[in-house]
């Protein structure tokens, strides 16, 4: 299975490090949150990743192509050949597809512009500012379970996410954006999809989290796993310090990973 992530946003809430560079680039623990989000779904057996770049993707790109360097030992050898030797290389066995999904596409948009990468099969979605202790393999038996076309990690948080209106049998019933009036179940990412999910977004300016989510909830395509774990995201400087002293006190509940 694939796994797509969402990084083109421009991070406007956290612009003290987003002016330098993409928010899934800003590091907790002296790397990025999106390697921490991909270290999660590695923990599952999820190793090939899609990544939906936008803004700055050329950071993503250039993280990526010397992610080798900066984490095995290596010998530059000048004397004739003009080689490079890498000893013990630490790096994950990942196979990771950046794509430049434009600078002003939206999610739905992305996800469309992906499409070719990811084929005719079930795969993976979530946005590239949070983490989470999420069970990836018990969210895919549900996805599996229910046979509908989009399963949404639902998570008890009260911010401004797209809230959940979610049944007894687990099906979600209504998807909106968060009011004053709303509990605090809410969308965590870590979704499932199914590639029919593409045959509703129109184009770059589709929001994924409006219009097509929307009509496949009235269709009743949408399922929820809820998760009553650890989940964070990173909007703001705040939060971005919150990861990084639970990180840095070794308590970090998303590093469910050796």
């Amino acid at each position: 299975m694939k796994a797509v992530i969402l990084a083109g946003g421009f991070g406007t809430r956290i612009s003290e490090e987003s002016q330098y560079k993409p928010k899934p680039m800003i590091e907790i623990g002296g790397m990025p949150i999106l390697w921490h989000i991909m270290k999660i779904y590695t923990k599952y057996g999820i190793t090939d990743f899609i990544i939906c770049a936008g803004y700055k993707q050329h950071v993503i790109k250039e993280w990526f192509a010397d992610y080798f360097l900066h984490t095995s030992d290596i010998t530059f050898d000048f004397s004739e050949e003009n080689k490079i030797i890498v000893h013990d290389k630490h790096t994950e066995p990942w196979k990771v597809t950046v794509v430049d999904t434009g600078l002003n596409t939206m999610t739905g948009g992305r996800i469309k512009r992906i499409q070719k990468y990811v084929g005719n099969e079930t795969f993976s979605l979530t946005y590239g500012d949070a983490v989470s202790n999420v069970d990836i393999s018990e969210l895919l038996k549900v996805h599996r379970a229910g046979g509908k076309y989009l399963t949404i990690t639902a998570v008890n948080m009260a911010q401004h996410k797209g809230v959940l209106d979610v049944g007894k049998n687990g099906q979600v019933n209504a998807f909106r954006e968060k009011d004053d009036d709303d509990g605090s179940l809410i969308n965590g990412g870590f979704m499932i999809c199914e590639p029919q999910i593409f045959s509703y977004i129109k184009g770059d300016t589709t929001v994924f989290e409006q219009g097509p989510v929307q009509q496949l909830v009235s269709l009743g395509q949408v399922d929820s796993y809820h998760h009553s774990g650890f989940w964070q995201c990173m909007d703001t400087k705040r939060e971005k310090e919150q990861l990084e002293e639970l990180w840095y006190s070794g308590k970090a509940p998303w590093k469910i990973w050796d």
